[in-house]
């Protein structure tokens, strides 16, 4: 890949030129949702996330409004890692 002059507009940027930059921005989300997104988290099972769910241990990481569930990924791998 060729390097991008950074003073290119980006809507002069090819569709692989922008990949590129977004790449480099390294963006992450922030926070994973319901519990295929907790198992995500963890590396785990469904089944295994929703027991950790309901044990408790990661409630400063979880916000749930009904059956929405929200969660800190860095909060939750925090809380998860002092067990």
């Amino acid at each position: 890949m060729k390097n991008i002059d950074l003073t290119t507009p980006i809507w002069q940027l090819t569709v692989e030129e922008f990949l590129q930059v977004s790449k480099n921005i390294g963006y992450e989300k922030k926070y994973e949702y319901g519990l295929k997104g907790l198992a995500k988290i963890l590396g785990c099972s469904v089944s295994k996330a929703s027991e950790v769910k309901s044990s408790g241990l990661l409630d400063k990481a979880i916000t749930q409004n009904g059956n929405i569930i929200i969660i800190d990924k860095e909060k939750a791998l925090e809380l998860f890692g002092k067990k």
